[in-house]
C-alpha cells in the first residue's frame, strides 16, 4: 500500500516525508530540553507569557528551529554544490561560535595569552609531531616490509613489534620510556622520550596500513619488473610503493592527524607544547575554558593545515591512475 502511494504519488510522498523528517528534529530538539529564551529576547513582550508556559514555550521553540532549518535547507537546495559548501562551513562556524560566546569568554585574556601559545606551544608541537611523523614512517615501511618477509626470524620481530605498541595505552608508553630508561642506566628528555613514544606507538600502526597497501598491488606487477631484470629492491620503490601510495596515504594521513592530537599527551611530562600551556596559563587567572577553547582551535587549523596536504599529496598520486 505504501509502496503503490509513493509509486502513484511520488510528491505527495516526498511532502509527507519531508514532513515527517520536519516532527521528528522538533521532537528531538524538544527532548533535549531545548531552550525558548531565545524566543523571548527576540519578542521581548513573550517573555512573561514564557516563564509561565514553560513547556508550551519549549514546544514552540523546538517547532520553529525546526522550520527555520527546514527553510535553510531549502535555501541552500538554490546553491551550487561548490557554494553549499562554503555556505555550510561558514553557518556551522557560526554556531560554534554562538557556541563559545555562551560561556561568557574574557577576549582580552585570550588575545593576551594567544601570541605565547603559538610562539611556544605551537612551535613545540609542529617541532615534536614532525620529527615523530618522520621517524613512524620510516619504521611503518621497514615493518612493513618485515611482515611480508618469508624470514620467520624477521616477521617474528615485527610481529611482536605491532602487537606490543598497538597492545599498550599511548600513555603508557611515554611514562614508561620517560620513566623506565633511567632504571637501565639511560636518562632521556621529555622531548625525545615524547619523540620516540610517538613514533614507536604510530610507526605500529602505520605498519599495517603499508603492508596492505603493498599487498594491494596485484603480484603480476611484481613477476613484470622481474621479467625487466628489476632487482627486489628496484621493484619494490619504482614499481610497488608508487601504486601503493594510492591506497597508504587516506590512512596514513589520518594517522598523522591523530598524532598531532595525541602530541598533547606528552604535556605530562612537562613538554611546553600547546596542551601544558593552555592547562598552566589557565591557572593563572583561573580561566580555564578560555584557554582550553583557544588550544582546541589551535589544533583545529593545524589538523586543517594537514588535511590540505593529505589532498595534494593524494591528488599527486592518484594522477597515476587517471585514465
Amino acid at each position: 500500500m505504501l509502496g503503490r502511494l509513493i509509486l502513484t504519488y511520488p510528491a505527495t510522498a516526498r511532502r509527507i516525508g519531508a514532513l515527517f523528517v520536519l516532527f521528528l528534529v522538533a521532537a528531538g530538539l524538544y527532548s533535549l530540553g531545548i531552550s525558548s529564551a531565545w524566543i523571548g529576547k527576540i519578542f521581548p513582550s513573550a517573555v512573561d507569557w514564557l516563564k509561565e508556559n514553560k513547556q508550551l514555550g519549549r514546544a514552540i521553540s523546538a517547532i520553529a528551529l525546526a522550520l527555520i532549518v527546514a527553510f535553510n535547507w531549502k535555501l541552500l537546495q538554490l546553491l551550487p554544490r561548490r557554494q553549499q559548501i562554503v555556505a555550510v562551513w561558514l553557518e556551522l562556524f557560526a554556531l560554534l561560535m554562538l557556541f563559545f560566546y555562551s560561556f561568557d569568554l574574557s577576549l582580552p585574556f585570550i588575545a593576551k595569552k594567544i601570541g605565547f601559545m603559538i610562539s611556544q606551544g605551537v612551535v613545540t608541537t609542529l617541532y615534536i609531531s614532525a620529527i615523530s611523523i618522520a621517524i613512524a614512517t620510516v619504521i611503518a615501511l621497514a615493518g612493513a616490509i618485515a611482515k611480508l618477509s618469508k624470514n620467520g626470524v624477521i616477521y617474528g620481530l615485527a610481529t611482536f613489534y605491532t602487537s606490543l605498541f598497538r597492545g599498550l595505552p599511548l600513555l603508557m608508553q611515554i611514562y614508561i620510556i620517560y620513566l623506565g630508561l633511567p632504571q637501565v642506566g639511560y636518562v632521556i628528555g621529555a622531548v625525545p622520550a615524547g619523540i620516540l613514544a610517538l613514533s614507536l606507538c604510530y610507526g605500529a600502526y602505520m605498519t599495517e596500513i603499508f603492508r596492505a597497501g603493498i599487498e594491494s598491488i596485484h603480484r603480476g606487477q611484481t613477476e613484470g619488473a622481474t621479467a625487466l631484470g628489476l632487482s627486489p629492491n628496484q621493484t619494490m620503490f619504482l614499481v610497488i610503493l608508487p601504486q601503493a601510495m594510492r591506497v597508504i596515504v587516506p590512512p596514513t594521513g589520518n594517522q598523522f592527524i591523530a598524532m598531532l592530537k595525541d602530541s598533547s599527551l606528552v604535556s605530562v611530562v612537562g613538554v611546553w607544547e600547546i596542551m601544558y600551556l593552555a592547562r598552566t596559563q589557565g591557572q593563572t587567572e583561573f580561566r580555564h575554558i578560555e584557554m582550553l577553547i583557544t588550544a582546541s582551535m589551535i589544533y583545529w587549523v593545524l589538523s586543517i593545515g594537514l588535511e590540505f596536504l593529505q589532498s595534494r599529496i593524494e591528488a599527486h598520486f592518484g594522477r597515476f591512475n587517471a585514465r
